[in-house]
Protein backbone atom coordinates (compact mmCIF):
# COMPACT_ATOMS: atom_id res chain seq x y z
CA UNK A 1 0.00 0.00 0.00
CA UNK A 2 1.35 3.39 -0.98
CA UNK A 3 2.21 5.61 1.98
CA UNK A 4 0.73 8.98 0.93
CA UNK A 5 0.55 10.27 4.49
CA UNK A 6 3.75 11.86 5.76
CA UNK A 7 4.45 11.58 9.50
CA UNK A 8 7.35 13.46 11.04
CA UNK A 9 8.31 13.10 14.70
CA UNK A 10 11.17 15.48 15.48
CA UNK A 11 13.83 14.07 17.79
CA UNK A 12 13.34 15.15 21.39
CA UNK A 13 10.03 16.96 20.74
CA UNK A 14 6.61 16.17 22.22
CA UNK A 15 4.85 16.48 18.88
CA UNK A 16 4.08 14.79 15.59
CA UNK A 17 3.51 16.54 12.27
CA UNK A 18 1.29 14.88 9.67
CA UNK A 19 0.72 16.06 6.09
CA UNK A 20 -1.37 14.63 3.30
CA UNK A 21 -2.52 15.94 -0.06
CA UNK A 22 -5.93 14.94 -1.42
CA UNK A 23 -7.63 15.00 -4.78
CA UNK A 24 -10.56 16.73 -3.12
CA UNK A 25 -11.65 20.36 -2.87
CA UNK A 26 -10.87 21.86 0.52
CA UNK A 27 -14.54 22.24 1.47
CA UNK A 28 -15.10 18.49 1.07
CA UNK A 29 -11.91 17.62 2.98
CA UNK A 30 -12.98 19.91 5.82
CA UNK A 31 -16.46 18.40 5.81
CA UNK A 32 -14.91 14.94 6.36
CA UNK A 33 -13.74 16.19 9.77
CA UNK A 34 -16.71 18.46 10.54
CA UNK A 35 -19.74 16.36 9.54
CA UNK A 36 -20.63 13.48 11.88
CA UNK A 37 -22.06 11.22 9.16
CA UNK A 38 -19.06 11.60 6.85
CA UNK A 39 -16.65 11.15 9.76
CA UNK A 40 -18.40 7.94 10.82
CA UNK A 41 -18.30 6.65 7.24
CA UNK A 42 -14.60 7.10 6.53
CA UNK A 43 -13.49 6.23 10.06
CA UNK A 44 -15.73 3.12 10.14
CA UNK A 45 -17.02 4.13 13.55
CA UNK A 46 -20.22 5.11 15.33
CA UNK A 47 -20.55 8.74 16.36
CA UNK A 48 -22.14 8.94 19.82
CA UNK A 49 -21.99 12.72 20.31
CA UNK A 50 -21.07 15.50 17.89
CA UNK A 51 -21.17 19.27 18.38
CA UNK A 52 -18.89 20.69 15.73
CA UNK A 53 -18.61 24.27 16.96
CA UNK A 54 -16.31 26.35 19.11
CA UNK A 55 -16.25 24.74 22.57
CA UNK A 56 -18.11 21.75 21.14
CA UNK A 57 -17.66 18.09 21.98
CA UNK A 58 -17.38 14.80 20.15
CA UNK A 59 -17.32 11.12 21.08
CA UNK A 60 -17.19 8.00 18.95
CA UNK A 61 -16.98 4.24 19.41
CA UNK A 62 -15.63 1.53 17.16
CA UNK A 63 -17.15 -1.92 17.67
CA UNK A 64 -16.37 -5.41 16.44
CA UNK A 65 -18.85 -7.58 14.52
CA UNK A 66 -20.30 -8.93 17.79
CA UNK A 67 -21.04 -5.38 19.00
CA UNK A 68 -18.25 -5.23 21.56
CA UNK A 69 -16.64 -1.79 21.91
CA UNK A 70 -13.03 -1.87 20.75
CA UNK A 71 -12.22 1.82 21.07
CA UNK A 72 -14.01 4.81 22.56
CA UNK A 73 -12.56 8.26 21.99
CA UNK A 74 -13.64 11.78 22.82
CA UNK A 75 -12.52 15.36 22.80
CA UNK A 76 -13.37 19.01 22.94
CA UNK A 77 -13.41 21.21 19.86
CA UNK A 78 -11.77 24.45 20.92
CA UNK A 79 -11.98 26.28 17.60
CA UNK A 80 -13.39 25.59 14.18
CA UNK A 81 -13.03 27.89 11.18
CA UNK A 82 -14.87 26.49 8.17
CA UNK A 83 -12.55 25.13 5.47
CA UNK A 84 -9.48 26.37 7.35
CA UNK A 85 -8.86 25.05 10.84
CA UNK A 86 -9.96 22.81 13.69
CA UNK A 87 -8.26 22.86 17.09
CA UNK A 88 -9.33 20.04 19.37
CA UNK A 89 -8.30 17.61 22.06
CA UNK A 90 -8.37 13.86 21.50
CA UNK A 91 -8.34 11.05 24.03
CA UNK A 92 -8.76 7.31 23.69
CA UNK A 93 -10.79 6.26 26.71
CA UNK A 94 -9.75 3.52 29.16
CA UNK A 95 -6.09 3.58 28.15
CA UNK A 96 -2.91 5.02 29.59
CA UNK A 97 -2.82 7.60 26.79
CA UNK A 98 -3.52 11.08 28.12
CA UNK A 99 -5.38 13.66 26.03
CA UNK A 100 -3.45 15.24 23.20
CA UNK A 101 -3.89 18.61 21.54
CA UNK A 102 -4.46 18.60 17.77
CA UNK A 103 -4.19 21.45 15.28
CA UNK A 104 -5.74 20.57 11.90
CA UNK A 105 -5.09 23.01 9.05
CA UNK A 106 -6.92 22.69 5.74
CA UNK A 107 -5.39 24.32 2.65
CA UNK A 108 -6.77 24.66 -0.86
CA UNK A 109 -4.09 23.85 -3.44
CA UNK A 110 -6.40 24.20 -6.46
CA UNK A 111 -10.16 24.00 -7.01
CA UNK A 112 -9.86 20.18 -7.01
CA UNK A 113 -6.99 19.50 -4.58
CA UNK A 114 -6.23 20.26 -0.96
CA UNK A 115 -3.78 19.59 1.82
CA UNK A 116 -4.29 18.59 5.43
CA UNK A 117 -1.58 19.44 7.97
CA UNK A 118 -1.92 18.16 11.53
CA UNK A 119 0.24 18.99 14.52
CA UNK A 120 -0.32 16.77 17.56
CA UNK A 121 1.15 17.83 20.90
CA UNK A 122 1.58 15.31 23.71
CA UNK A 123 2.10 15.93 27.41
CA UNK A 124 5.43 14.12 27.30
CA UNK A 125 7.95 12.71 24.88
CA UNK A 126 7.32 9.27 26.42
CA UNK A 127 3.61 9.42 25.48
CA UNK A 128 4.44 10.47 21.94
CA UNK A 129 6.98 7.67 21.59
CA UNK A 130 4.51 5.16 23.05
CA UNK A 131 2.03 6.03 20.28
CA UNK A 132 4.71 5.73 17.62
CA UNK A 133 5.49 2.17 18.77
CA UNK A 134 1.96 1.19 17.71
CA UNK A 135 1.02 0.82 14.02
CA UNK A 136 -0.09 4.48 14.17
CA UNK A 137 1.35 5.58 10.82
CA UNK A 138 0.00 2.54 8.99
CA UNK A 139 -3.48 2.94 10.50
CA UNK A 140 -3.55 6.67 9.83
CA UNK A 141 -2.55 6.17 6.20
CA UNK A 142 -5.23 3.50 5.79
CA UNK A 143 -7.91 5.77 7.28
CA UNK A 144 -6.92 8.73 5.10
CA UNK A 145 -6.87 6.48 2.02
CA UNK A 146 -10.47 5.51 2.92
CA UNK A 147 -11.31 9.22 3.31
CA UNK A 148 -9.99 9.91 -0.21
CA UNK A 149 -11.89 6.96 -1.73
CA UNK A 150 -15.21 7.64 0.01
CA UNK A 151 -15.18 11.39 -0.52
CA UNK A 152 -14.21 11.02 -4.17
CA UNK A 153 -17.60 9.34 -4.63
CA UNK A 154 -19.30 12.24 -2.82
CA UNK A 155 -17.69 14.70 -5.27
CA UNK A 156 -19.70 13.29 -8.15
CA UNK A 157 -23.06 13.02 -6.34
Amino acid sequence: MEQKTQVHAPEGKQEIFITRQFDLPVNLLFKAYADADLFAEWMSTQVVAWENKNLGYYRFETKDEAGNTLISANGTIHLTITNQKIIRTFQIENTLFEPQLEFLDFESLSPATSKLSIQIIFRSLALRDQLLKLPFTYGLNMALNRLQTILSKHKIL
